[in-house]
């Protein structure tokens, strides 16, 4: 038996395509952010050449 889903776990189960994020946005129009995931930092970078590189 599993766990009733909750209202956030049930909208990501019905949800067909990730969640989209504009990197301008998350730069806030700069070149870096910083993500955290599970107390890890990591920093994502816009390289002149328009890519995206994510480092620890």
């Amino acid at each position: 038996m599993t766990a009733p889903l909750t209202s956030a776990a049930f909208d990501t189960a019905l949800r067909t395509t990730p969640p989209e994020h504009d990197a301008l946005e998350l730069t806030q129009s700069g070149k870096t952010a910083r993500i955290v995931l599970n107390d890890m930092v990591y920093t994502l970078t816009i390289t002149r050449a328009g890519k995206l590189i994510l480092t620890k």
